[in-house]
């Protein structure tokens, strides 16, 4: 039986949470069913030198402008030479390019996602989203919660499956391996708890309120902090650290490609978000063991249970925030109960296979679907 052309779409490949997970999914797929590409227009990334070295073909169509018919009339030949069964776009951009495309090439099925609440999207963007969704042949969503808004804004009882994220519960490093990277991390102060920060350094993490927080705490409970990650904000929090006086206590990583190996090295992991979906990087620290603080948004609360596999604290409240790092960088064994307990839900209900084969099955139903129209 002959391969499904697949092409999976998004706008940027920098390092993310849908760019994880697209990496996650185009490494594991079934090539003997499917024949599997990406497309993405700016923001490259670490990421595709995986997807490549897993065989899987990157195509980038550059995108400048804010309008751009040239940029448009590429996608058309693109997606005319590539008579791709299934579409699946991974953000709003992407889904809304592939559409018009679509009206001067030929129609593949097409699968629009939702992957967080949605929060910081304006109205005129809802309108656009809305419309998208109820053209397309399916929506999948990867979490209850932003599903559930998303039914809420469509006004109807449109179908919308549900996929959580999808990670590797990784090996745990040895003692020697674990000290040697611990010794390696930017602290100043080496008997210091540290907490780590990863994503990026835009609005939606709020990583202003974590300076602040980890401010507020005295010198004895401050937990040294290293953010891995890049943004538009780097500039803004850098300024921040340096008025709060704690510059000594916090460190600007950049984005890193041995993240796994960083959260076995430190102490504890804090997200302070105020838009989700599924937080693949909450999902890699439970994974690899670490205690987690999040903010009660998205997906978050149906990953940890909270008190038992992380601590959640409702978004932007500072106070929750800081009374959740001073419990946790003074109570050690606290800390080592919580990442024992999230390391054991994750391999239980958040696996890469399950994520593929989930995948999969909605890609074999809307394929079927088309079929037999």
């Amino acid at each position: 039986m002959p391969r499904k052309r697949l092409l999976i779409v998004t706008d940027e490949m920098e390092v993310a949470g849908s760019q994880r997970q697209i990496a996650h999914f185009l490494c594991h797929i079934d090539r003997a069913e499917w024949q599997a590409e990406l497309l993405y227009f700016r923001r490259p990334s670490f990421l595709l030198d995986q997807i490549a070295a897993a065989g899987v073909p990157v195509h980038c169509i550059p995108k400048t402008r804010a309008i751009d018919p040239a940029f448009v009339w590429r996608l058309v030949a693109f997606l005319r030479r590539g008579r791709y069964d299934l579409v699946h776009c991974f953000s709003l951009t992407a889904e809304l390019w592939v559409s018009l495309a679509h009206v001067f090439a030929r129609r593949a099925a097409l699968i629009v996602s939702m992957r967080d609440m949605g929060d910081i999207l304006s109205s005129r963007q809802w309108t656009i989203k809305r419309a998208l969704c109820r053209n397309a042949d399916a929506i999948i969503s990867n979490s209850q919660r932003a599903a559930d808004r998303l039914v809420r804004e469509l006004g109807a009882s449109r179908p919308i499956d549900v996929v959580p994220n999808g990670i590797t519960t990784p090996q745990l490093l040895d003692p020697a391996r674990r000290a040697a990277v611990r010794a390696a991390l930017p602290v100043a102060r080496r008997d210091a708890v540290v907490a780590l920060f990863v994503g990026r350094l835009a609005a939606q993490k709020n990583v202003a309120l974590l300076l602040d927080a980890i401010a507020s705490l005295g010198k004895t409970e401050r937990p040294a902090l290293l953010l891995a990650g890049s943004g538009p904000l780097r500039a803004q929090l850098t300024a921040q650290a340096d008025s709060l006086g704690i510059a000594d206590d916090v460190a600007f990583l950049g984005e890193r490609d041995d993240v796994g190996d960083l959260m076995q090295a430190v102490d504890l992991l804090v997200l302070p978000s105020l838009d989700e979906g599924l937080s693949n990087v909450v999902l890699e620290a439970m994974a690899s063991g670490l205690a987690v603080v999040a903010s009660r948004v998205g997906g978050n609360p149906e990953v940890i249970v909270d008190g038992e596999s992380g601590l959640l604290f409702d978004s932007g409240d500072r106070t929750a925030l800081i009374a959740h790092l001073g419990t946790l960088v003074t109570d050690r064994a606290r800390r080592e109960t919580i990442g024992r307990a999230a390391r054991e839900r994750v391999a239980d209900y958040y696996s890469i296979d399950a994520l593929v084969a989930r995948t999969c099955a909605i890609y074999r139903r809307v394929l079927d679907t088309k079929a037999m129209r």
